[in-house]
């Protein structure tokens, strides 16, 4: 495994109004085809992304919905969404097959659970729904679920000027997130390109990963860039700029040491450091578009779920609209 997940794949849709069932649906649609997807499974696709869709769109606050290959299978198709309100006090009732209720995201979701290949979802009363479902074409192998990313631009930007990697081979996940300087197009061609750099490198070292990087984004607008090795029981973590790092729990959270600078022009030493990773943590970076000032204990549940479900929940509960804004999550593999 090792694809490289790149801030193009990647296109917020507002559920305010129902035409973002037909234009989230259509993705999904070409996004299956692409991944060799059947006829049957296709509509299947089809059909529970429109549910889902449609219960954001009916019934949440603020709801918004990505679809996109998955960040660690290509033949693999993922919709998240998430949204502030009203959220679910009972998530097992509302999976049961013709559960309704004009005060929750109830409806349909045991057909949506029935028919993905995966999902999972967080929901506390009052604050909001995550919910991240996935579809495998044939009978290629499901996603592992060790690591995820969402990115999402400044305000009505179409470009985000962040990007994040996943590279996972054997028992270690290696991730490497990248905020590009400034805004729009001439970020992203920083953060791209540091995409393509950490492809070049991915089974190396994170300081080595990110000395590659330093001297790769030299022709560039540079950026802050944060690489992560996470393996059991532990992560390897080099950062040069306003990249967050931590290993967070329910409990609460550790923050991991990035070196100040601009990657591809200027930084002092660069430096790696070596962390404990309970089994039950999960690994985050972030860019500065989320406030460094979340709390696991303000979000009960959340950090049992998967790692795109965290990534989505924090990124709803810490991003701002102020600028580009990148999360990425990881945990320890078998």
């Amino acid at each position: 495994m090792g694809q490289v997940t790149s801030p193009q794949a990647e296109t917020w849709v507002r559920a305010e109004d129902p035409s973002a069932v037909g234009a989230v649906r259509r993705q999904a649609v070409h996004l299956a085809e692409q991944a060799g997807f059947d006829a049957t499974l296709i509509g299947q696709t089809a059909v529970a992304v429109s549910e889902a869709v449609s219960n954001l769109v009916k019934h949440a606050v603020e709801g918004a919905v990505m679809v996109r290959p998955h960040p660690e299978t290509a033949s693999t198709v993922e919709l998240i969404s998430l949204d502030r309100g009203p959220g679910m006090a009972d998530i097992a009732r509302a999976l049961r097959d013709g559960y309704s209720t004009s005060g929750t995201l109830g409806i349909g979701m045991g057909a949506i659970a029935r028919i993905a290949t995966g999902y999972d979802v967080h929901s506390l009363p009052g604050k909001g729904t995550v919910l991240a479902m996935h579809f495998t074409a044939g009978d290629a192998a499901a996603p592992p679920q060790r690591a995820s990313g969402v990115t999402r631009p400044i305000g009505d930007e179409t470009v985000c000027g962040d990007a994040f990697a996943i590279s996972e081979i054997g028992a270690v996940t290696t991730v490497m997130i990248c905020d590009g300087l400034g805004h729009g197009h001439i970020a992203a061609q920083a953060s791209q390109r540091a995409v393509e750099l950490f492809q070049q490198v991915r089974d190396q070292e994170p300081l080595a990963i990110l000395d590659h990087l330093h001297r790769g984004l030299s022709g560039t607008r540079g950026g802050a860039v944060g690489v992560a090795r996470v393996e059991p029981g532990g992560v390897t973590f080099a950062g040069l700029g306003n990249i967050s790092g931590w290993v967070a729990h329910a409990e609460g959270r550790q923050g991991m040491v990035s070196v100040p600078g601009i990657t591809g022009h200027r930084g002092g030493r660069l430096r790696q450091f070596a962390y404990e990773v309970p089994a039950y943590a999960t690994v985050v970076l972030h860019s500065d578009g989320l406030s460094a000032r979340w709390d696991p204990s303000t979000m009960p549940g959340l950090f049992s779920r998967t790692p795109a479900v965290i990534a989505a929940g924090l990124m709803r509960e810490a991003g701002t609209q102020r600028d580009d804004a990148s999360v990425v999550t990881a945990r320890p593999g078998a």
